[in-house]
């Protein structure tokens, strides 16, 4: 999918229109101001990835968009729809059937199989995959049976995303996927996240305080205390194996 394939005029393709969004926390008599006005745009099958420094707003705005957060002022919508105006059951369901999360934590059930982890998802999903169909698509056809002590981190991970994308969402949200691997084994990961934006078209957003994995993105987005400071358009997306850090 090229550029202009993702970025039309039509606002009905715009997957997050955000505007103005502000998000301050209260911290006893202190005020925290985690983000200050931000504008955005995801489009469909794109990949984002977000940088910055830790407090930068980066988890924040993630939060946002997923529905685990609610903004103080400003405006996000999600195809066309107004988050910043639903209540907590619409953004319950929201989150359980538009939505996949990846956190830097696998938060696998210990006692269920690889299989059975995903399956905990297909269950409550509208339209879901088959869960050994998700598990394939991340290249763990040959784990199925086993259980999370029996995988390394990088197949936990990747069976975190098989999770995520079994319910078919339109959006992946990703915290950190890479942050508690080694440089050969979160490779392995950014290709299975590579691969369900490529071949399911879903939008991603990656967040990462690893610069070098803003190279396989579409655009990079860079936040500042809360801030959205810059957007580069990558003319080309490096594939995950020929990134190195």
């Amino acid at each position: 999918m090229n550029d202009q394939d993702k970025k039309t005029d039509n606002q009905d393709a715009v997957v997050f229109q955000v505007r103005n969004l502000a998000k301050i926390y209260q911290m006893g008599e202190v005020q925290v101001h985690a983000l200050r006005g931000a504008n955005l745009e995801l489009f469909p099958g794109e990949l984002i990835v977000l940088l910055g420094p830790s407090g930068s707003g980066k988890s924040t705005l993630l939060n946002i968009l997923g529905g685990l957060d609610t903004a103080t002022s400003g405006f996000v919508s999600y195809r066309g729809k107004d988050l910043t105006k639903a209540s907590e059951k619409e953004l319950t369901e929201y989150r359980r059937f538009h939505v996949g999360f990846v956190f830097q934590f696998y938060n696998l059930i210990p006692s269920l199989t690889a299989l059975e982890n995903v399956a905990v998802v297909t269950e409550i999903a509208r339209n879901p995959m088959k869960p050994e169909v998700a598990l394939d698509l991340v290249g763990l056809t040959d784990r199925l049976d086993h259980f999370p002590a029996q995988l390394s981190g990088g197949e936990q991970q990747r069976v975190a995303i098989a999770r995520a994308i079994s319910k078919n969402p339109e959006v992946m949200l990703c915290d950190e996927p890479t942050g508690a691997l080694d440089s050969q084994t979160g490779v392995v990961v950014l290709e299975a996240l590579e691969r369900v934006n490529r071949e399911l078209g879903t939008a991603t957003a990656i967040i990462t305080h690893n610069v070098d994995i803003a190279a396989m993105a579409d655009r990079v987005i860079h936040l500042s205390n809360g801030r959205i400071a810059e957007v580069i358009t990558n003319k080309t997306r490096k594939a995950p194996r020929d990134i190195q850090w």
